[in-house]
């Protein structure tokens, strides 16, 4: 046997002996010590046999000693721990926040097996009345026309018309030119056209000779004044008319010489009004444009206006149009996308249910959906866009209210 010498501060040196056993394998290891502030340990190269107790010591001895350096070194250790977690905790957190940033201010793109993105929303529907979105203005006025104020010779005479039947290929627009009228108001109110889109070959429309709207008389009305209220000589209105006398009925139709109807009734005539897409109670949550966002407090634009409702409240198509698109994206959870053919596209997002299907057709207050929180959501509620020939707008301005 080989002996390892244990030395002891101010004491005398003491022999240390291992058992020995009559069957054994030679190996050589080294003798581990545990440190300590009066001992010290010296170690050399020792025969000893291989056995289980041994190995075990030996490995009790190194998990000892690396728990003593854990414990000298605890401070460090957890100063660096907090210090690794600290930084990580900050990329992670601008990762998040940059990458809110981009995915929830930019317009989305969407995958579809057609290629549509809803950032060119331009696809015009086949029986559009209008040759081009610029073809006409707000008012009603066609842009390529002169413009030029009725005749007085026009203005003196009672109203003509005449019968037109609608053509394939034909627009409003084209029709009002064709007869040398200046506002589209003129059809859509002589022929009382409801909505320009469903305008079809075939149609019979009435063409008066000059500019100008029908309008019914109400109670509490006079002829001096629907005039004054519209601008209008009482004279030219007398003679438009062909009256002879001022007294009105309730109910009688007048010709309105050279007026146009009003923006928002025309919007509707033309298909571009929308239905709110929620017939429930609801809230509005937040409006189109700049805001701070509800999770960074960061200023971002809000791409839609907000309708906060219950989860499962029904969602409904703002206006008839082909389902586009339905699917999931990270910002708007589940969505469906509508391609009213008229320039103009609708989003409905965050849904907890999708109901209408891709390529589905579906009309005015049809049941698309119900309302969820999906997506980059504080709670339940509709995220509801509009865009018209690409361009993003506030829905506000086409809303009925």
């Amino acid at each position: 046997m080989e002996i390892i010498s244990f030395v002891q501060q101010s004491k005398k040196k003491r022999a240390l002996t291992f058992p020995v056993r009559h069957k054994s394998y030679s190996s050589v290891s080294f003798a581990y010590t545990y440190p300590s502030e009066k001992h010290i340990f010296k170690a050399g190269k020792v025969h000893k046999e291989l056995t289980v107790k041994g190995c075990v010591a030996t490995l009790g001895q190194g998990i000892s000693d690396f728990g003593s350096l854990i414990v000298r070194n605890i401070k460090t250790i957890v100063i660096s721990l907090f210090v690794v977690i600290g930084i990580a905790g900050l990329g992670i957190a601008a990762f998040f926040v940059t990458d809110y940033t981009l995915s929830h201010t930019k317009i989305i793109t969407l995958n579809a097996e057609d290629s549509f993105d809803i950032d060119s929303l331009d696809t015009l529907m086949k029986n559009f009345a209008l040759e081009l979105t610029s073809d006409v203005d707000e008012n009603g006025l066609i842009t390529d026309s002169s413009g030029a104020a009725i005749s007085a010779s026009l203005l003196s005479q009672p109203v003509e018309y005449q019968t037109y039947k609608v053509k394939s290929g034909d627009t409003i627009s084209g029709i009002a030119k064709k007869f040398g009228l200046t506002n589209i108001s003129t059809l859509i109110s002589v022929n009382d056209i409801g909505n320009v889109r469903q305008l079809g070959a075939g149609q019979k429309l009435k063409i008066p000779s000059i500019d100008g709207i029908i309008y019914t008389v109400k109670s509490g009305d006079s002829l001096q004044k629907i005039a004054t209220e519209n601008n209008i000589k009482l004279e030219n209105l007398l003679d438009v008319n062909e009256l002879t006398t001022e007294t009105l009925t309730v109910g009688q139709q007048l010709f309105l010489p050279g007026v146009g109807l009003d923006q928002k009734t025309l919007q509707s005539r033309m298909g571009e009004l929308f239905i709110l897409p929620i017939s429930a109670s609801f809230r509005w949550s937040s409006p189109y444009g700049w805001r701070a966002d509800p999770f960074t407090g960061v200023q971002s634009f809000h791409t839609g206006t907000d309708m906060a409702c219950p989860e499962g409240t029904p969602i409904l198509a703002a206006m008839s149009g082909k389902i586009a698109d339905v699917g999931y994206n990270r910002t708007y959870g589940n969505y469906i996308i509508i391609n009213h053919g008229n320039g103009y596209q609708t989003l409905y997002a965050h849904m907890s249910k999708t109901i209408a299907t891709k390529g589905q057709h579906v009309t005015q207050g049809t049941k698309i959906g119900l309302v969820g929180s999906t997506g980059y959501s504080t709670g339940p509620h509709l995220h509801f866009m509009v865009y018209k020939n690409g361009n993003r707008i506030d829905p506000m301005t086409v809303l009925k209210k």
